[in-house]
């Protein structure tokens, strides 16, 4: 049987997993997931509801056991050495789990304590912790007071409690509105600028484009595409070239002369009238050129040029065929690039 050690890349990687199969009935939660985060750099898992993220989570988490394949995090093998595993990874699930009843101060000084740090190790942990997460203030509060954003920013403390160095984050901004979303999404880059390996879950696309290094696309248990999410863009296909005249009277007249010329060989140009600007589909950079040729020859002044990429949301529905279930808060700032002109 194939093992990890097998694998050259694996020496690089936070996580490594081969072959993870996991049964619950006749359901297949996980088909054969092959999966490799390199340290330091932030996974994102992308699936609908179903497909088997969670699963995975819980598995390289110790929470579970799988039926068969192997995976490796952290340098420990989540099957033969859960114990040592524990104390180099946190988790944050789809729902905070701190003791309600208890103030923040106390929920984290009692999991540095469940982690073996002394007294007074755990006490400064758990000072450093509130503060970092701002929530000195309200340290001596019973978490069932705190807001959502507060006990989701607490859950966060209490996974980095004892340093770790993977930290898997299993839709941790599921509810939350978007300004507590941002706060949180703070919070993650700075983990990974202190050297935290992160594995994340979501379904909202902005997350994924905010935070992540890759992506893992999984559909009904097995991993159906991954890569940079430029790369994943580039297999839907093309770009969508955006052009806005000087003069807003060039609209229709540019508009005409670029189908007259043909020189996308696609379908015909789209005005939007309301940015004054024509939409031109491209494929490669060639044909970018020949655009911008053609309307530069017809002495049409141009006030810019932009390409736009596909949105990751039409990725995900072009490789799962639907869109993602979560709603999206905004249209990613770095899914356009300016041309000069």
């Amino acid at each position: 049987m194939t093992r990890i050690d097998d694998y050259p890349e694996a020496a690089k990687s936070a996580v490594t997993v081969r072959g993870l199969v996991k049964h619950y009935g006749r359901t297949k939660a996980l088909d054969g997931v092959d999966l490799d985060v390199r340290e330091g750099t932030v996974m994102g898992v992308l699936g609908p509801n179903g497909a088997g993220k969670t699963t995975l989570v819980r598995i390289l988490s110790t929470l579970i056991t799988p039926d068969a394949g192997q995976a490796v995090v952290a340098g420990h093998d989540v099957v033969r050495q859960p114990r040592q595993l524990r104390r180099v990874i946190g988790l944050t699930g789809q729902y905070a789990s701190v003791d309600e009843k208890l103030p923040g101060w106390e929920n984290l000084y009692m999991i540095g304590r469940l982690l073996d740090l002394p007294r007074k190790a755990a006490r400064a942990r758990a000072d450093e912790m509130l503060e970092r997460f701002s929530l000195t203030e309200a340290a001596r509060r019973p978490a069932g007071t705190y807001s959502g954003g507060m006990r989701r920013r607490l859950d966060l403390a209490a996974s980095m409690v004892g340093r770790p160095a993977v930290l898997f984050l299993d839709e941790p901004t599921t509810g939350l509105d978007p300004r507590t979303r941002n706060e949180v999404w703070d919070e993650v880059a700075r983990m990974v600028g202190d050297g935290v390996t992160v594995l994340l879950t979501t379904q909202y696309m902005e997350e994924a484009e905010q935070l992540a290094s890759e992506l893992t696309v999984v559909d009904r248990g097995k991993v159906i595409a991954g890569g940079r999410i430029e790369d994943l863009k580039a297999t839907v296909g093309g770009r969508t070239l955006r052009i806005r005249p000087a003069d807003p009277l060039h609209l229709r007249p540019l508009a005409a002369a670029l189908d007259e010329l043909g020189v996308t060989g696609l379908a015909t140009t789209t005005v939007d009238a309301e940015s004054g600007s024509v939409l031109v589909p491209v494929l490669s950079d060639e044909q970018l050129t020949a655009v911008i040729g053609a309307v530069t020859a017809r002495g049409i002044t141009l006030a810019a040029v932009t390409t736009e990429l596909p949105s990751l949301d039409e990725v995900f529905l072009s490789l799962t065929g639907h869109r993602a279930s979560a709603p999206q808060d905004a249209v990613p700032a770095d899914t356009r690039e300016e041309v000069a002109v």
